[in-house]
């Protein structure tokens, strides 16, 4: 039986492990402790769950109290961003292994402190990217594996967030840098990761462009420049369209929201947390559209943009080798999509020879399906028959850490960023 404690009460703690833990692992694992600066999260998980009621609850403050009179195996860190890299050394320095929600910190710089303290730990750390595990990716995976494009020249991915989702982040804590890193980081990061794993080379050096078009207080979208406004109680919002795409005017309140359970019977809203903040304060000064250019130590170059106000969302992918070439569309979110659109499928292009249209064998879950079987990893342990590595380390949380990083530099400095400079890494760990 191995005992868990988990850092930060959010709501994708648990749907993503407090859930699996307690409702389908619960022969191997058990939830041992909880912690979070606010009580009113304890309150809230345990009336989602009865069967932990007895389970110990601990203050932020409280790390080796907990760690002491719990005597956790793992320590599951899913609080906000920027509280990630203080929960991991500090596992790691009591030997701890560490599953912590992507981003594994919000700087290059943290992902160095982590490194360090998991170089002189007998703890190691996996960071939770589940866009691996979707079916659609991982199939990607071993087309690469079996060559069937041949060695990776080029790659072009154009990521999509719509304005449901887009917005959603300029509403909660996302929007300030020093709490998420930025969206190159907080989102971005799980695009970089996917497209380190595929081509199983490590980012160099980053070029990027990037700006703040949709959302803040010069928005050509804002109805009234005026700070402080909150969805719920905004007197403008009839004329805020982001608004009144996704709400009637009868008033209801339909946000985004990560970290509370609309379902839950505890309405009040958790301390000090907003998820209706208005989009266009004055504050927000992070990037809401990037461009950037990438390279790869093994020569493969990497084309990506991203933009968080589109009419629908999700992917186009090109993946370009020396034998041929693969393609892939995504529309996520089929429901906020304002048109038909098709199944998703994966096309081969062989240099020279006839196309070829790969349908995959979807799942059930989170992230395309990928969620199930990241959560089957985490508490039984890898597969044994998958014939490639999948579950992410240190190593990889960094990397996509910093190349993160390096483009919202790169925008704000209007240079190459050397990505190896950022990590300042002369030796990295691979849990």
């Amino acid at each position: 039986m191995k005992r868990f404690a988990v850092c930060g009460v959010s709501k994708r703690a648990m749907e993503m492990f407090i859930k699996p833990m307690v409702e389908t692992f619960s022969a191997s694992s058990e939830l041992a402790a909880l912690l979070d600066n606010d009580p009113k999260r304890f309150s809230v998980c345990k009336e989602q769950f009865p069967t932990i009621q007895n389970v110990m609850e601990y203050n932020e403050s409280e790390f080796q109290k907990m760690v002491f009179e719990t005597k956790p195996d793992v320590i599951i860190v899913t609080g906000r961003d920027d509280t990630h890299v203080d929960y991991i050394v500090k596992a790691l320095e009591h030997n701890l292994d560490v599953i912590t929600e992507k981003p594994m910190a919000t700087t290059a710089a943290d992902c160095k402190r982590i490194i360090e303290a998991e170089a002189k730990s007998k703890g190691t750390v996996t960071v939770t990217f589940n866009y691996r595990y979707s079916p659609y990716h991982t199939k990607i995976k071993e087309l690469l594996l079996e060559g069937k494009i041949g060695r990776v020249t080029s790659i072009d991915l154009n990521w999509y967030i719509d304005t449901f989702h887009g917005s959603s982040y300029f509403m909660r804590w996302n929007r300030m840098r020093e709490l998420s890193g930025g969206l190159s980081i907080h989102k971005s990061s799980h695009h970089f990761d996917l497209v380190n794993w595929w081509l199983d080379q490590k980012p160099v050096e980053v070029f990027a462009y990037g700006s703040l078009n949709y959302y803040g207080q010069e928005s050509e979208h804002n109805p009234q420049k005026e700070d402080g406004r909150y969805c719920v109680s905004c007197n403008v919002k009839s004329n805020c369209a982001y608004y009144m795409r996704w709400n009637s005017r009868s008033g209801a309140l339909n946000v985004k929201d990560d970290h509370i359970d609309s379902n839950s019977k505890s309405k009040e809203a958790y301390s000090s947390y907003r998820p209706d903040r208005c989009i266009f304060d004055s504050e927000i000064e992070i990037e809401d559209t990037y461009t950037a250019s990438v390279k790869y130590n093994k020569g493969a170059l990497l084309s990506y943009s991203i933009n968080f106000s589109l009419p629908y969302e999700g992917y186009r992918l090109a993946i370009n080798g020396t034998k041929g070439r693969i393609e892939t569309t995504e529309y996520h979110a089929p429901s906020r999509v304002p048109f038909p659109v098709p199944e998703q499928t994966i096309d081969y292009y062989p240099l020279f020879g006839a196309k070829e249209t790969i349908s995959v064998v979807k799942r059930e879950g989170g992230h395309g399906g990928g969620d199930p079987v990241l959560q089957e990893d985490l508490f039984l342990g890898e597969d044994p028959s998958r014939s490639y590595r999948i579950l992410s380390g240190s190593e990889d949380g960094a990397y996509a850490v910093a190349a993160g990083e390096a483009v919202w530099r790169s925008v704000k400095e209007n240079r190459p960023i050397s990505v190896e400079t950022l990590l300042h890494s002369q030796s990295v760990k691979n849990s």
